[in-house]
């Protein structure tokens, strides 16, 4: 595992990540996912080619039995998703053209950004005695208090979401975006808002690409230099830098999932592989 890890994405001195970036990293789904039968009896293969697929709490089944319609428009935005290696080395920050790929497609078919607001209601019931019968019996009466705690739940987004299926992508954010995003599924989870949700990330596969295309661009398409150091002068920056370990990638969702931090929703989590890049062909395949 130590060595899987210490190849993914970038280095301490040019993206800030340290050993810390290495913990809280799992490279498998523990025994708490449902198994790979189960997954390949509802994820067709097609989508198992270009994406490695986990499913946590019977999400895969939940998602293709019980709401085929945001299935299906999930299937079909995974097909049609492709990018470039021009793509990966190009910033884009929250403007990347990545995210965009997945919005052009779902929100013409009525996936909406979506905030879960909530106040909570508190009752309080107890029986009081307010007085004695003839016989000397208390007179129980039953009394209620009601406390109302205002925004209880505020606040927590999702960027899609139709009916009762969650979606989100996360593609080079840092590892904490997933807390929020599993808390905001556990929170729309229950109030009874949504049935699963999916999430969308970075294989770790993907660090094969990383490291072998060109320099990292700038929006302009102009090379992105290093700042010169005291021992070292400007340099290009490779494009695996921009991907480090303490970012949004598959081995740091699946710490998460197998820790159960998606409380009672069901998750289902796609990895993005490098089939997914039309332009880019493994260097050291036979």
């Amino acid at each position: 595992m130590a060595d899987d890890i210490d190849d993914f994405g970038g280095d301490s001195e040019a993206d800030g990540d340290g050993e810390d970036a290495y913990a809280d990293v799992d490279l498998a789904p523990s025994e708490v996912a449902d198994s790979v039968e189960a997954v390949k009896a509802c994820i067709p293969p097609d989508i198992l080619a270009k994406y490695e697929v986990y499913s946590y709490r019977n999400a895969a089944l939940i998602l293709s039995q019980s709401r085929p319609v945001e299935f299906e428009d999930i299937l079909s935005a995974l097909r049609s998703f492709e990018i470039t290696t021009t793509m990966i080395r190009t910033a884009g920050g929250n403007e990347s053209e990545i995210p965009k790929l997945f919005s052009s497609h779902l929100r013409s078919k009525g996936w909406h950004e979506t905030i879960v607001q909530a106040d909570l209601l508190v009752r309080l019931l107890w029986r009081e005695a307010t007085g004695r019968a003839k016989r000397g019996k208390p007179v129980m009466e039953p009394k209620e208090r009601l406390i109302t705690r205002a925004k209880f739940l505020d606040g927590h987004k999702i960027d899609y979401v139709k009916d009762r299926v969650a979606f989100d992508l996360e593609w080079n954010s840092k590892d904490q975006t997933f807390d929020r995003d599993l808390y905001a599924f556990s929170a729309f989870s229950q109030c009874g808002v949504i049935d699963v949700g999916v999430l969308v990330t970075r294989s770790a596969d993907l660090n094969r690409v990383f490291r072998s295309v060109g320099p990292a661009l700038k929006k302009t398409g102009e090379i992105e230099m290093l700042k010169p150091t005291a021992t070292k002068p400007a340099e290009p920056r490779p494009t695996y830098t921009k991907y480090g370990a303490s970012t949004t990638w598959m081995g740091k969702l699946l710490y998460r999932l197998n820790a159960g931090r998606n409380g009672p929703c069901p998750v289902l989590a796609f990895g993005i592989k490098p089939e997914c890049v039309t332009d880019w062909s493994d260097p050291d395949a036979d």
